[in-house]
C-alpha cells in the first residue's frame, strides 16, 4: 500500500542532489551526471519505502524522459546546424560583418538586442545561442571584451526572445498547464519582461562603455578578419540562410523540419561555395567543423558543432527528466509544497511561493519543462480558489522556470550555453542580468499587488481587474 511521503523523506532527494551537485561542480569538477544519478537512487529508495514497486518507478522515469523527446530531437539537429553553418561560411560571414560595422562602445547592448530579436522570431533560445550567439562571441573576443560578459548578454537576449515568442515551446506549455490562453499569457508577461530587459540593456551599456575593451585592439580585429578571409569565401548572400530560417519560423512552420532543412541547406552551401566534399560535410554534420586558421581565438570558437557535440547535453537532459518524472510520480514535490500551500493567505505569499517552488524544481532537476509543469499543476487550483487569474501563475513559472533556470550551473540551459560558447557556466552566470531581474520584478509585483490580475472563477470567465 502506497503511503503519503513525509516532508522529511521528501527532502532527502533534494538535499542529496544539491550536496552532490555542489561537490561535483566546485570540488570534483565532474559535471552533473553523477549527482543526478545519486538523486535518482535516493528518490527510488524513498519511493520503495513508501510502497512503490520498481516497475512503477521505472514507468515514472520513462514518462519523464518522454516529455523531453521533442527537445532531444531539436538538440541533435542544432548540433548539425552549427557544423554546417560554420563550414558553409554563414557564421563566419556574421562574424566578419559584425567586426566590420559594430562600434565597440555599443557592442554589449547590441548583442542582447539582436539576439533577442532573433530569438523572438525563431522561438528558440538554443538556436539563437548556437548561431548568432556564437558569432557574437568571436566578435566580442576580437574587440577585447570579457567572454563571460558577452556570454551573459547573449543568454539574456536569447531568453528574452524565447520568453515572449508565441513560437516557443515553454511559452506554449506554461499557459496550457495554467489553464489560460497563449496570448493573454504573452501580454501579461510584458509587465515583467520589458522592464527587466530595458534595465538589462542599460547595465550592459554602462559596462560596455566603461570597460577598457572599448579601446579595441585594431590589430587583433584585422588579424581575425584576415584569417576569416583566408579560410572562407565571404559574401553578403550567405546571410540569406539565416533570413530564410526566420521567414520559415514566422510562417509557423514546424520547428524540427525547418531546422533540419536549414541545416541541410548549410551543408549544400558548404559544398557549392566553400568547396567542401560530401565526405567532409558528413563528417562535419557528425563530429563538427575543424579548421586551423592560425588564429587561436577563431579556431577555438569555430571548431565546434556536430551531432556528437550535443550528446553531453542530451544525456544530462535525459537523466534530469527521468528524475523529474520520479519527483512527480512519487508526489515528492507535492509533499514539499503541501505544508506551504495550506499556510498561504495572501496573493503576495502565493506569488513568492510559486517562484521559490519553481526554483526548487529548477535546482533539483535542471530541466525547464519540469520547472514549469510541476509548480503550475500544483498551484493552479490555489490561484483559482484565491480568485487570482491563472495567467499570474503562468507568468511566475516562466520567470523562474524559463529564465531563472539559466542561473543553475548544472541546468540544461546553462550547460548547453557553456558547450556552445566555450566558457564555464559559473563564469557567465553573474552577467545574465535579465535572469536575476525577471523573478525579482515578479516578487515586487506580488508585494505591491500591481499588475496582479484577479478573476472570479465561480461566476465568470472574464478578468475582474489587472
Amino acid at each position: 500500500m502506497k503511503r503519503q511521503v513525509s516532508i522529511g523523506l521528501a527532502l532527502l532527494p533534494i538535499l542529496a542532489l544539491m550536496i552532490a551537485g555542489a561537490a561535483s561542480i566546485f570540488t570534483w569538477k565532474a559535471g552533473m551526471f553523477i549527482p543526478l544519478v545519486i538523486g535518482i537512487i535516493v528518490t527510488v529508495l524513498v519511493g520503495v519505502v513508501n510502497g512503490y514497486r520498481w516497475d512503477e518507478l521505472q514507468d515514472m522515469m520513462v514518462k519523464g524522459v518522454a516529455k523531453a523527446l521533442p527537445a532531444i530531437f531539436i538538440l541533435l539537429v542544432i548540433g548539425m546546424i552549427v557544423g554546417t553553418w560554420i563550414s558553409s561560411g554563414v557564421i563566419p560571414a556574421m562574424i566578419y560583418y559584425g567586426l566590420s560595422f559594430i562600434h565597440p562602445a555599443f557592442f554589449v547592448p547590441t548583442v542582447a538586442i539582436v539576439t533577442g530579436i532573433v530569438a523572438v522570431t525563431l522561438g528558440s533560445s538554443f538556436t539563437s545561442i548556437a548561431t548568432i550567439g556564437l558569432a557574437f562571441m568571436v566578435i566580442g573576443e576580437g574587440m577585447g571584451f570579457s567572454p563571460a560578459l558577452i556570454a551573459g548578454a547573449v543568454i539574456s537576449g536569447a531568453f528574452f526572445g524565447d520568453k515572449l515568442s508565441p513560437l516557443s515551446d515553454t511559452t506554449n506549455i506554461a499557459p496550457a498547464m495554467a489553464e489560460t490562453d497563449l496570448f493573454s499569457h504573452v501580454r501579461h508577461m510584458l509587465w515583467d519582461t520589458i522592464p527587466a530587459f530595458l534595465i538589462t540593456i542599460l547595465l550592459y551599456l554602462i559596462i560596455g562603455q566603461g570597460s577598457a575593451a572599448q579601446m579595441a585592439d585594431t590589430g587583433n580585429i584585422d588579424m581575425i578578419l584576415s584569417g576569416i578571409e583566408q579560410s572562407f569565401l565571404i559574401h553578403p548572400l550567405l546571410l540569406l540562410l539565416p533570413v530564410l530560417t526566420i521567414l520559415l519560423m514566422m510562417k509557423r512552420m514546424p520547428a524540427l523540419p525547418t531546422l533540419l532543412l536549414v541545416g541541410l541547406l548549410g551543408g549544400v552551401l558548404s559544398i557549392l561555395i566553400q568547396g567542401e566534399t560530401v565526405t567532409g560535410m558528413v563528417n562535419t554534420m557528425t563530429n563538427g567543423f575543424h579548421i586551423e586558421s592560425g588564429i587561436p581565438s577563431v579556431d577555438s570558437l569555430l571548431n565546434r558543432g556536430g551531432i556528437v557535440s550535443m550528446l553531453n547535453t542530451i544525456g544530462l537532459l535525459t537523466i534530469a527528466t527521468a528524475l523529474g518524472g520520479l519527483l512527480e510520480g512519487t508526489k515528492i514535490f507535492e509533499a514539499l509544497v503541501r505544508p506551504i500551500v495550506h499556510r498561504i493567505k495572501s496573493s503576495s505569499s502565493l506569488i513568492a511561493t510559486t517562484i521559490a517552488s519553481t526554483f526548487l524544481v529548477a535546482f533539483a532537476s535542471g530541466a525547464q519543462f519540469l520547472a514549469i509543469i510541476l509548480p503550475t499543476r500544483t498551484f493552479v487550483q490555489t490561484y483559482k480558489d484565491m480568485n487570482l487569474d491563472t495567467k499570474n501563475l503562468s507568468r511566475c513559472v516562466e520567470a523562474a522556470g524559463t529564465v531563472g533556470i539559466t542561473l543553475v550551473p548544472w541546468g540544461v540551459p546553462a550547460v548547453f550555453a557553456s558547450n556552445m560558447l566555450g566558457i564555464d557556466a559559473v563564469e557567465f552566470i553573474p552577467y545574465i542580468f535579465f535572469a536575476f531581474l525577471v523573478p525579482l520584478i515578479n516578487i515586487v509585483y506580488g508585494l505591491t499587488g500591481w499588475t496582479i490580475a484577479k478573476k472570479d472563477y465561480s461566476k465568470t470567465d472574464e478578468p475582474v481587474s489587472e
